[in-house]
């Protein structure tokens, strides 16, 4: 995974002292709560029903067991003692007091993490794959290219103040898991006939108010040419999104009321002025950040193990989770383990501080170190031996961690809904815990087959209610909280 330079941490650690300043002026009066919005919110600070909220980047969903046993030291020191994991690939922490934020970025910026661009009218968390890297349908890994986004997209000074946020997915598998195609821009990998690879580049799409599936414009990019276009792109929105109404501003709407191919059109246009004298990533850079990426040391194994199938068949429960939370991995002998943070009447998402450090002892042992965090709010250790997945398991089953319910009518996404977000017009939590609890029992759920129930608690559609199989949506009314329900939804189709 990528680790900071100088210029990165030096960075991050400068933030952190202009925000420790920000909210000295607020805590002594000299900045009113109107004034000092945008400052908080620029720095991932939001203000909910209870307490402020806090969200923490987790680029393109992965992150180290140190940066695991960061997160779960700041769950104890300064919130209840847990982290809600969300369906951007972010953590937030739901009771932190204001004056403590920036000892908080402080010790985020100690293991190269940080709060910024996620929240804002800017360019948000780069998301990808969870499984990027090690699926075995994979094209190409997008983390390389997530990364070359964040860097390009972080402060950059002409998108900090878009007409409205702005989110980047990438893809570099079949089927695809980052949801590519409900994000402001998707980015596709993908190989031509003469084996160059580059990205079908698809645009507004979004969920919310107005659900739309973004349009492709381009389909083939060379990837050499990438950032030039996606600077063309932001250029165009930047100029014509409307900032007088903040329910048309997405570029979804832009593109609605534009029209696919004119808005293509002027970015085609743009793009042509600018990408000979625009920076495009030098080759050796795009080598650079490729090294981090590189897999690990595994270990030469065969297919499969006699002792790995006598557990199996010896033990039914650990049977019943090998089946459903682990996948193929590109590597012989190694294994993909989720860890589902779906546990029978829990809350989707949520990791207490002990769980986080469980898993970050889990990943050091047996997954060289490295987490990552699924849009469906779970967790994965991408680089399991088969022969480890019994003492993971055994250790996840100690810490309710090991609930074999991945793809189930358990495996609810649900936002935080009416407890803790001020949005919120309806619950989700006790929702997605009484759908829990009514389906426990693991046959009938196997028996229903691979069922998603997405929950949102408001019309902003954290939870993705709009491409679940079933999609939940909380709405008020005349003081009472009801559910619209929806049907047949996905995100991994056009």
């Amino acid at each position: 995974m990528y680790v900071y330079n100088l210029v990165d941490q030096s960075l991050v650690n400068q933030r952190v002292q202009q925000f420790r300043d920000q909210v000295r002026r607020r805590l002594s009066g000299e900045l009113n709560e109107e004034e000092f919005k945008p400052l908080r919110l620029m720095n991932g600070l939001y203000l909910q029903l209870h307490a402020y909220m806090l969200r923490v980047a987790i680029p393109y969903g992965t992150l180290s067991s140190k940066q695991m046993r960061a997160l779960a030291h700041i769950a104890v020191r300064y919130d209840k003692g847990y982290g809600h994991f969300t369906t951007r690939q972010n953590l937030q922490f739901n009771w932190p007091k204001l004056k403590e934020t920036p000892d908080i970025l402080a010790d985020l910026a100690d293991v190269q993490m940080h709060a910024f661009q996620t929240s804002g009218n800017c360019i948000r968390n780069v998301t990808a794959d969870q499984y990027a890297g090690v699926a075995v349908e994979e094209i190409a890994d997008p983390r390389i290219t997530a990364e070359v986004v964040r860097q390009w997209s972080t402060l950059h000074p002409e998108f900090s103040f878009l007409p409205r946020k702005f989110k980047i997915a990438v893809t570099g598998s079949t089927p695809d898991r980052a949801a590519v195609r409900v994000h402001d821009i998707g980015l596709i990998i993908k190989i031509n006939e003469a084996g160059e690879m580059g990205y079908e580049v698809i645009v507004g799409g979004g969920l919310g108010r107005t659900p739309i599936v973004g349009v492709t414009i381009r389909e083939f990019l060379p990837q050499q040419f990438l950032l030039s276009y996606l600077e063309s792109i932001l250029r165009i929105y930047n100029q014509i999104g409307r900032r007088d109404n903040i329910y048309k501003a997405r570029i979804k709407i832009v593109i609605h009321e534009l029209g696919a191919e004119e808005f293509a059109r002027r970015v085609e246009k743009e793009w042509k002025t600018i990408r000979d004298t625009a920076i495009d990533l030098p080759v050796d850079e795009t080598e650079r950040i490729g090294a981090f990426f590189a897999p690990p040391p595994y270990q030469s194994l065969p297919n499969s193990d006699a002792g790995f199938s006598r557990l199996k068949f010896e033990n039914q429960d650990f049977s019943h989770w090998v089946r459903g939370n682990t996948l193929p991995h590109r590597q012989s002998g190694y294994s993909i383990a989720n860890i589902s943070l779906k546990p029978i009447g829990g809350i989707p998402g949520d990791a207490s501080a002990k769980q986080m450090e469980v898993v970050a002892d889990l990943a050091e042992k047996f997954s060289f170190g490295e987490i990552r965090v699924a849009h469906e709010q779970n967790l994965v250790l991408p680089h399991v031996k088969q022969t480890d997945l019994y003492s993971v398991w055994n250790t996840l089953k100690e810490h309710d961690l090991a609930t074999p319910n991945l793809g189930l009518i358990s495996d609810i996404i649900a936002c935080p809904g009416m407890d803790y977000c001020s949005l919120a017009t309806a619950r989700s939590i006790p929702l997605a815990q009484d759908i829990s609890n009514r389906f426990a029992n693991l046959k009938r759920q196997n028996d229903i087959g691979e069922l998603s129930v997405n929950i949102s608690g408001c019309i902003n559609a954290c939870g993705h209610h709009h491409v679940g199989d079933i999609g939940l949506l909380g709405v008020d009314r005349r003081g009472e909280e009801y559910y619209q329900v929806t049907l047949g939804g996905s995100a991994d189709e056009n």
